[in-house]
């Protein structure tokens, strides 16, 4: 139960930054409680960087808070950048002639810094009051990470406050619409297959401003496949054409406005074109190694398969599934008979590959010739190889029931190599089955419906 309330609390901050409003303001400044007069210059933080040990009247706790907020300020409605708005309250003391506030990028380790500092006049006349200060000069970048520290001047030791803070981001409605680096554009993209070229449109971007767009193949990062133009801000025409040389599923079209850190926007229309990633097959003689990778990370499941005589089926071998979604799949010790395939399985449907259909490989063949009691056996084999054969009941399409005994048969050089098997074996649901065993995958053939001629 608590861990549902967490979510739903969750949720609602969640969904709450992403529609808050950042409050404006027509110019950045510093000020102070009515009746506490300040000044703000900026610094350079060396010189309060190192403490001193404070009056033993001075409470530890003479800096109460400090809140940290975003504001937003726009030139002409359009021009907007962030501020951060930074709120301190203490309590004033003849010993301290002011603060010091700076502001430190978590992720490029650059600082702001500046100094608020109070009258004499009123540090000794007002001690011991509370004041309030609001400084709301710091520019910060969409999504940055910021640590801030509030000090007193002079410096003294533990008396310090620190917060850290990050800046919304592009998901921010309000950010969203009216900071320059979250303005992506729209893309809008036509597909010419003969010429294999996609055309790019770009609408909803910064007026006179450049803009870039690429092809990239999405991984953990979109990286970089060639394809890259710059539509310039001034032309009237926003569009360009980039080469492609596969319409694979990972393929997309990346845009972003050319300034520092633009947000970037990504349009991924192939992901349902799965079709390409089957052909990346290759067979190694030497090693007999069977391989696969893919092109673009895909929830696959990969098996080596039978293709049935009629072409429609692709029976499964044994032991030959395996997952992959992004590596590289190998299969050993490979018979290349052309009835041997690749199975590609995922929620889309299934593909079947056969590497070695073309007869580009040695294959082998079986054969047989039938009497009433006998079944004489042939193996022709272009390689040397070896095999086994035995008399099976048909029990389903991918299996047969052994009924027999098991006989070895070696060939090679293309000469046949026979075997004979007497018994009762003519029948519609008797089979002679046949496959190479000095390979680790292999297609099992098999002869049915048997006919017998009768001697005379």
């Amino acid at each position: 139960m608590l861990a549902v309330d967490i979510q739903i609390l969750l949720v609602i901050i969640l969904g709450t930054s992403d529609c808050q409003i950042i409050p404006r303001i027509e110019e950045c400044g510093l000020s102070c409680s009515q009746g506490f007069h300040c000044k703000s210059k900026p610094s350079t933080g060396i010189f309060n960087s190192f403490c001193r040990d404070a009056p033993a009247s001075l409470s530890s706790t003479v800096l109460k808070s400090m809140k940290l907020s975003t504001a937003m300020k726009c030139v002409q409605g359009s021009q907007c950048s962030l501020h951060l708005s930074i709120k301190g309250t203490l309590n004033l003391d003849e010993n301290i002639r002011g603060l010091e506030i700076c502001s430190l990028s978590v992720n490029t380790q650059q600082s702001q810094c500046v100094n608020v500092r109070f009258s004499r006049k009123t540090s000794n006349k007002l001690g011991g009051r509370k004041v309030h200060v609001q400084f709301n000069c710091f520019e910060v970048n969409v999504a940055q990470h910021i640590y801030v520290t509030m000090k007193t001047i002079p410096n003294y030791c533990e008396v310090k406050l620190s917060q850290q803070y990050y800046v919304e981001d592009c998901r921010n409605n309000d950010v969203g619409k009216h900071i320059p680096v979250c303005f992506a554009g729209k893309l809008d993209y036509n597909v010419d297959r003969e010429r294999k070229t996609i055309s790019v449109n770009v609408s909803d971007f910064l007026q006179d401003r450049d803009y870039y767009v690429r092809l990239c193949h999405k991984r953990f990062t979109c990286e970089d496949v060639g394809s890259f133009a710059l539509i310039k801000g001034k032309e009237s025409l926003k569009s360009t054409s980039l080469p492609y040389s596969q319409l694979l599923p990972c393929l997309c079209i990346e845009g972003w406005s050319a300034i520092p850190d633009a947000r970037r926007t990504q349009l991924c229309p192939f992901k349902n074109d799965t079709k390409a990633l089957w052909d990346n097959i290759v067979y190694n003689p030497a090693t007999q190694t069977l391989a696969w990778e893919p092109a673009c990370p895909v929830h696959v499941t990969v098996n080596l398969c039978r293709l049935t005589k009629s072409n429609d089926q692709c029976v499964d071998l044994q032991n030959s599934s395996t997952t992959a979604p992004e590596k590289q799949v190998k299969y050993s010790r490979v018979d290349t008979h052309p009835r041997l395939c690749m199975k590609f399985t995922t929620k889309q449907g299934s593909w079947v590959k056969c590497p070695f259909a073309r007869g580009n490989f040695p294959a082998w063949k079986m054969r047989i010739a039938a009497r009433a009691q006998q079944v004489q056996v042939s193996f022709m084999s272009q390689t040397k190889a070896k095999f086994s054969v035995l008399v099976c009941n048909k029990a389903q399409l991918s299996s047969c029931d052994s009924v027999g005994i098991r006989h070895a048969v070696s060939a090679g050089d293309s000469h046949p190599t026979s075997v004979n098997i007497s018994g009762e074996i003519c029948g519609s649901e008797v089979c002679i089955q046949g496959w190479r065993t000095d390979v680790d995958y292999s297609v099992p053939l098999q002869i049915c419906d048997i006919q017998c001629k009768s001697r005379r």
